[in-house]
């Protein structure tokens, strides 16, 4: 018996459970952490009957928590202020071909982990008194644990046809715990590709995310690629694959070296949609592939704006969110490949004061997002675009100091040309504000009221306008 279920918690569920007679079990989730060792909050108790007298009892223990009844479910949900504690009674399920809700009916403990998507998530662990702490656990699950691996309780293709969502969460549970899909298994998958076209994106989109917070998401991405639910799901990431070549001239695969990218930004930061910018950061390639044998090879110019333009079309069609976050990730995507120029190109004031304006408060996530996309085999490259990349860094810091651009509007509002000149909202105001923007990047004129009010002055002159 493990020790973590002397915790008071499964004290007091098993005091409840033994008070009113019912046969209670920790199912899922939690026990696979459990065993292996994985911190979690979340506990499924399944119940052999109905499991709503047991969840109304241990709220009673825990006056200040939250408590729901989903009847039409038969779950209960208590929320204390360390644990989230959900309860079911015990069902078998039948499906429908053109459905992934189940058909449910009262089953026995047996019945309930027949219906559970993987062996690692169908071992139960009895919390009565007579039997604590003893697991169950009829279709090895344990042994699945110790060998990583991912396995389905039953025939793989019959529980893929029936809950399509459980290829997704397949794939992810192997990104995740850098686990590995049994050959049978992951063939089902291939073979049941197609029953996907049936999911919500909402739920499509859900893993995705998963596989993108896990430890190396290049494991979950691989997977759906070779499995053939990348195709179907997220087909911009699905064509960037392939090398084409051409006078003997090739470019390099764009998806291996976006999953590369992500693995890298992984090792730097936790932000999913920071991560979902390293995801996108090329997506804009095969759009823009063209083969120029006068620059070199394949060019892909223009890729960066191509891919921001994509960015809230894939949200969209994902149902991710159309706010802040979505245009975090399109503002990485469409300036992501500006730092690497500067560091190839070469680095003048003007350029860094735009840099900086551009990017305002996410410029040190893009310099985390250029640093992940350092995939070349040749360390020495890798070393040469680091220290080039350190020194626009510290250009940018000096600039950033001595300009004070962070943030940065100009000195002239677009109010204030249109009373000193007495005009209408026209496009003569957009081209005088436009100008005096332009006029300090470039270090025509300090960034302060004065010289940009005699140079508002002077352009509106030439374009025949006085006060």
């Amino acid at each position: 018996m493990s020790p973590i279920l002397k915790l008071p918690i499964f004290i007091e569920l098993q005091q409840c459970a033994d008070k009113l007679g019912l046969e209670a079990y920790v199912i899922g989730g939690y026990v696979r952490d459990l065993v292996l060792n994985r911190e979690s909050k979340d506990i499924d108790i399944v119940v052999v009957g109905d499991a709503l007298p047991l969840a109304k009892a241990f709220a009673l223990l825990h006056k200040q928590s939250d408590f729901a009844f989903f009847k039409n479910f038969g779950t209960a949900m208590v929320k204390t202020a360390d644990w989230e504690v959900e309860f079911v009674g015990s069902r078998k399920e039948s499906y429908q071909s053109n459905s992934r809700k189940p058909i449910v009916s009262e089953g026995t403990l047996i019945d309930d982990q027949n219906r559970r998507d993987f062996t690692i998530n169908a071992l139960a662990i009895s919390i009565n008194k007579k039997t604590f702490g003893q697991f169950i656990d009829p279709f090895n699950g344990l042994f699945d644990l110790e060998n990583k691996t991912i396995r389905t309780p039953l025939a793989p293709a019959i529980t893929f046809s029936d809950d399509p969502l459980r290829m997704l969460r397949a794939i992810r549970f192997a990104s995740q715990l850098e686990f590995t899909i049994l050959p049978e298994t992951f063939d089902a998958i291939k073979l049941n590709a197609e029953r996907i076209n049936i999911i919500s994106y909402e739920r499509i989109a859900e893993e995705l995310n998963k596989i993108l917070l896990s430890p190396k998401p290049s494991l979950g991405l691989n997977l759906l690629f070779e499995s053939g639910l990348l195709k179907l799901i997220f087909k911009e990431l699905f064509n960037m694959h392939g090398v084409e070549v051409k006078n003997g001239k090739a470019h390099k695969d764009n998806f291996y070296h976006t999953i590369h990218v992500v693995n890298n930004i992984c090792d730097e930061t936790n932000n999913l949609w920071l991560r979902w910018a390293a995801l996108l950061h090329d997506i804009g390639k095969p759009a823009t592939k063209r083969f120029i044998e006068d620059e070199g090879g394949w060019k892909f110019h223009g890729h960066e704006d191509k891919g921001s333009k994509m960015v809230p079309v894939i949200f969209n069609k994902l149902k991710l969110p159309q706010n802040e976050k979505m245009r975090f990730v399109q503002k990485l995507v469409a300036l992501h490949h500006r730092p690497k120029a500067l560091a190839e190109h070469g680095v003048t004031d003007s350029a860094i004061r735009r840099l900086i304006v551009d990017a305002g408060d996410d410029l040190e996530d893009l310099f985390t997002l250029c640093r992940a996309d350092m995939t070349t085999r040749f360390p020495e490259k890798i070393a040469l675009y680091k220290g080039n990349l350190n020194k626009v860094q510290q250009l940018v810091k000096e600039v950033e100091e001595r300009d004070q651009l962070r943030n940065w509007q100009p000195p002239i509002t677009g109010e204030m040309i249109m009373e000193t000149f007495s005009l209408q909202p026209c496009k003569e105001v957009g081209i005088i504000k436009n100008s005096i923007r332009e006029a300090i990047l470039d270090g025509k004129i300090k960034n302060d009221y004065s010289e940009a009010f005699a140079f508002m002055k002077t352009v509106a002159a030439e374009l025949g306008i006085r006060p």
